[in-house]
């Protein structure tokens, strides 16, 4: 009889999420001013995308808690880029690194929505991308930036948009923290 592949928690590999996140470092997120926020973000986003899938880090350094890919510069659509190429083809979800009410349920969510070639997007309020989910890593575009939710709608074939307070409410600046 034949065995079905497993991840190493013992999961069918064929339901694993990957899932990359993109983090520019400690020093990186400067409208914020806090290095040890920024990490702790990242560590809560690492946590629920560990609980329901693989985790690799784009970053200038190595991070605990996930595969390590080298941020090659020149932003974080080429840091995105650069770990795609790293990870392969398939299915993978992008998840920002400031989204410090991410869930488990919220990146399931993600992942389901994508529709069958095509995107699902997360927008931030603000108009920007907090997460993507792509059926494959070739329809990834580096858009980012403002009002990069809609270029992604209008880039993709098939497009969805996500809709949920834990991959809406990022933290870009201090006043964030209050008005999420």
């Amino acid at each position: 009889m034949r065995r079905e592949p497993r991840d190493d928690r013992g999961a069918p590999a064929s339901h694993v999420i990957r899932i990359v996140v993109p983090y520019s470092g400690a020093r990186g997120k400067t409208r914020l001013g806090d290095a040890e926020l920024s990490r702790a973000m990242l560590r809560h986003v690492l946590a629920a995308a560990g609980s329901v899938g693989r985790a690799w880090v784009v970053s200038p350094e190595p991070v605990d808690g996930a595969t390590w890919i080298r941020d090659p510069g020149g932003g974080q659509g080429a840091a995105v880029e650069a770990a795609l190429r790293e990870i392969g083809p398939g299915p993978v979800l992008v998840v920002n690194s400031d989204l410090p009410y991410v869930t488990a349920d919220d990146l399931r969510a993600l992942a389901d929505a994508i529709p069958e070639r095509g995107i699902a997007i997360a927008p931030a309020r603000d108009g920007t991308t907090n997460a993507l989910g792509l059926t494959d890593t070739t329809l990834f575009a580096p858009l980012y930036g403002s009002d990069s939710a809609a270029r992604f709608r209008a880039h993709a074939e098939q497009a969805v948009e996500v809709v949920r307070p834990g991959l809406r409410d990022d933290v870009d600046t201090p006043a964030d923290l209050v008005t999420s």
